[in-house]
């Protein structure tokens, strides 16, 4: 995994944690709460797919395939690893 496409699943990571918690708002930890752990399921989702052949298989590259690719992994893992069942 390349470095741009980390920064991406932890963006959307981040996009993905927070829009969890606009969505289930009585389990919303805030604004900072929400980014981190979905920064962390970014990162973890994104790895997982990874290792799956579904994210980050265009070679390492940067084109609009890879880039949606980590956008999709990061923004899943960020809103699943988000603790709705807290």
């Amino acid at each position: 995994m390349d470095i741009v496409g980390l920064i991406i699943q932890l963006v959307s990571g981040a996009v993905g944690g927070n829009i969890a918690g606009a969505i289930l708002k009585k389990f919303s930890l805030g604004p900072l709460w929400n980014s981190v752990l979905g920064i962390l399921g970014g990162g973890l989702g994104g790895y997982l797919l990874s290792l799956l052949g579904v994210a980050g298989a265009g070679g390492g590259g940067v084109d609009a395939t890879s880039i949606v690719k980590d956008i999709a992994g990061g923004g899943v893992g960020g809103g699943c690893c988000w603790p709705s069942s807290a």
